[in-house]
């Protein structure tokens, strides 16, 4: 049996993903690998160019262009009147920032199994803007994490900048004639209106790689917020309208498991009416170290803030950097294992010797 010419499946091409060429930034390379994680892009090549003739033959475009149009999938930011934001945020967009704007429910929803239009899928995609994307917003758009009105007397101890996700993908534009192959398949075209050139290739590779780095990075936090995160909601919200039974005044917080949860213990303190007041704030978080029948317990002193390294009260003093019987001795709490040095955390190997430490730490 022969199939008429126009009977036959008509082979549709992969829409065409561009992004300018030279120098890159961490926010096109999430922007890139973004898209590629829908279905509709997962196929796609890009062309890495700023040819505007070449640049129209993409069916998506990204930090460049001039154009913010989502209608004709069109997501650049520098232009002079751009001042898009994400709902309830204030940083301006990247092309990161707006390609997640408008396709990040349809990811997480594609990664995680969630209806599109699920709470959940709602929480989670503000939930990553505000945690990981916003960042890469500010860093390319050059809006410091402070006013610069505060931070002007401050000298900072060390330097941390060449460490952050945005500073090791600028790394990756020096050629140091190491060939890093891309490992996510994402094939480039011709960049230019002269012949590939082999400069113009190790950049791409480079690039790629970029893109993976901060395509990876992204998957892991979505994964995390998913499966951890999410689901220890309502484990913290039990753990916090109960407090009152473990300590009278609600300073001590009990978990039966290992479970992350200071982003929620600050949300569920500020919603709070008595969140404001000292001495309504949890002091100390108690768990198992793991879900093991027998596993040691450990007393956790709660931070000032989410990214604080101080203690709202460290463990007191005189426990800080003992150990084990020494502990037990000092602190009159029989199975001690350790306190650390900065009094941020400590350890018995039972819930009713944890327990204890941490009545006696608030008091003292």
């Amino acid at each position: 049996m022969t199939t008429s010419p126009a009977s036959k499946r008509v082979k549709i091409s992969p829409p065409l993903i561009g992004t300018h060429n030279g120098h890159f930034h961490a926010d096109e390379a999430l922007a890139v690998y973004l898209l590629r994680l829908l279905p509709a892009y997962c196929p796609s090549n890009l062309l890495r160019t700023r040819d505007p003739t070449l640049l129209s033959t993409c069916h998506t475009v990204v930090d460049v262009g001039g154009e913010y149009d989502s209608t004709q999938n069109r997501y650049d930011h520098h232009q002079r009147t751009f001042n898009t934001t994400f709902p309830a945020r204030e940083t301006k967009l990247s092309s990161a920032g707006l390609v997640y704007l408008h396709f990040g429910k349809a990811i997480i929803a594609e990664h995680t199994g969630l209806d599109l239009g699920h709470t959940d899928t709602d929480i989670l995609w503000r939930k990553l803007y505000a945690d990981f994307i916003e960042a890469i917003d500010a860093n390319d758009n050059g809006i410091p994490v402070y006013p610069p009105h505060e931070t002007s007397a401050l000298t900072k101890r060390f330097n941390d900048s060449s460490i952050t996700l945005s500073s090791l993908v600028s790394d990756l534009n020096n050629d140091f004639s190491i060939s890093a192959p891309p490992t996510n398949n994402l094939e480039t075209e011709t960049t230019n209106n002269t012949s590939p050139s082999r400069p113009q290739e190790e950049e791409d590779a480079r690039f790629l790689t970029a893109s993976d780095l901060m395509g990876i990075c992204f998957l892991r936090k979505l994964h995390g917020y998913h499966t951890s995160w999410l689901p220890a909601r309502s484990t913290v919200l039990a753990a916090y309208e109960s407090r009152f039974e473990v300590e009278p005044q609600g300073r001590i917080l009990l978990f039966r498991e290992p479970t992350p949860w200071k982003d929620h213990l600050y949300t569920f303190e500020s919603a709070s009416s008595s969140g404001g007041k000292a001495d309504a704030q949890v002091l100390y978080v108690l768990y198992p170290e793991s879900a093991d029948a027998g596993a040691k317990w450990r007393i956790q002193a709660v931070p000032v803030g989410k990214d604080s390294f101080e203690s709202r009260k460290p463990l007191p003093e005189a426990w800080r950097g003992v150990r084990d019987e020494e502990l037990s001795a000092v602190a009159g709490v029989e199975g001690c294992v350790f306190a650390h040095a900065s009094g941020f955390i400590g350890g018995n190997v039972s819930e009713k010797g944890v327990r204890e430490m941490a009545r006696m730490a608030v008091e003292m």
